[in-house]
């Protein structure tokens, strides 16, 4: 499964707006520049987490865009199924019903396997996102790169000075 670059940018955006702090909100097009992504296509990632309570939207010419819940409250899972939908990502089309095994009851009388293990796969990788929040991943960065959420916040404050 391939998810879409989206995905990436929702999440960078939603770590930036953890350490640009919950008192400001930081425009879409400063969101952007921050990874030089283009500001139209990013906004509309912020408008899908808007929609799903990630992030709230501040209208007016300080407005812009912070988070609407704390970071242990949004989980890796919630970003990637406001960017992506929560669709399934196989679909089982009972092939197995077609062809020459079409007339046999037997093949297809219980659930279809390719099926269930595509789902239990998938089933897998959605518990694992939904057990990651976005303070994991921040505690994880702080950890690794500790220079870096100062860095974040400076660059998004000199835009409000």
């Amino acid at each position: 499964m391939r998810m879409h670059e989206g995905v990436e940018w929702a999440l960078h955006s939603c770590l930036n707006l953890a350490w640009a702090g919950p008192e400001h909100a930081v425009p879409a097009a400063r969101l952007a520049a921050y990874h030089d992504l283009p500001a139209a296509y990013l906004n509309k990632q912020l408008q899908a987490l808007a929609r799903a309570g990630i992030v709230s939207s501040v209208p007016g010419p300080r407005g812009g865009f912070r988070l609407a819940r704390r970071p242990e409250d949004v989980t890796v899972m919630d970003v990637v199924a406001a960017i992506e939908g929560s669709e399934h990502a196989f679909r089982c089309a009972e092939i197995r019903q077609q062809g020459p095994g079409a007339g046999m009851q037997d093949s297809y009388r219980d659930p279809c396997t390719v099926s269930q293990a595509m789902r239990r796969a998938e089933l897998a990788w959605r518990r694992e996102l939904a057990g990651q929040t976005l303070a994991d991943i921040k505690a994880t960065a702080e950890r690794t790169a500790p220079g870096v959420p100062a860095r974040v916040s400076r660059w998004f404050a000199d835009a409000r000075a």
